[in-house]
């Protein structure tokens, strides 16, 4: 990847990143199109592989600077001494939210990506994606499940969790009405409710 990418500016470089985040989150690495992609950024086919090279390129430049801001975003805001096992969830959704407020497809496109059967687009995202599901399962391992009523296998609550934040996610995309502030404040509506019937 090309660094003086970093030196355009941070207007067309989100419209860069948001457009191929975009592409590859609907249409996984095989399917996104770069002549779609340029088209929604406004930039010309040239300018893509000026800086990525090749199609593999920007999608790997595009994960790992997803995990990078997400990585960011999760180590300011979520402190060492919050232990609650829904309470560490609820920052790590509040903190996605965030992050989808500048890049919409963000969380949809890690979804994507963690499901990517390519073997060169999944061999070039690998470390990245080891490192950052390494670094979220220390997160999650905090988690205090003490309180968890003894019938309550807390595994299969974090599970459940997940399957509903995804759902959630893609129901919204999929129905034109995604919006982070209203994705947060349902995932919320579930959470609380997984947290009422399953604590002591």
């Amino acid at each position: 990847m090309n660094e003086k990418f970093f030196d355009l500016k941070k207007e067309k470089q989100d419209r860069i990143i948001n457009a191929a985040l975009r592409s590859f989150a609907l249409g996984g690495y095989i399917h996104a199109s770069t002549d779609d992609i340029v088209k929604l950024a406004g930039i010309s086919k040239g300018l893509i592989f000026h800086y990525f090279e090749t199609k593999l390129g920007l999608y790997q430049f595009v994960y790992d600077y997803s995990i990078r801001v997400i990585n960011l975003e999760i180590r300011a805001a979520i402190s060492g001494d919050i232990t609650d096992f829904f309470t560490i969830r609820e920052e790590i959704e509040k903190v996605l939210s965030i992050c989808m407020q500048q890049y919409p497809y963000i969380k949809l496109f890690l979804y994507k990506a963690q499901a990517e059967d390519t073997p060169e687009a999944a061999s070039a995202i690998l470390q990245t994606r080891e490192g950052y599901e390494a670094m979220m399962h220390s997160i999650l391992e905090r988690g205090d499940i003490t309180r968890f009523k003894p019938e309550a296998n807390y595994q299969i609550v974090g599970d459940m969790i997940e399957m509903i934040s995804k759902e959630i996610l893609e129901k919204m995309f999929r129905e034109g009405i995604f919006q982070p502030e209203d994705y947060f404040e349902e995932v919320m509506k579930h959470m609380n409710m997984l947290r009422a019937v399953t604590y002591d």
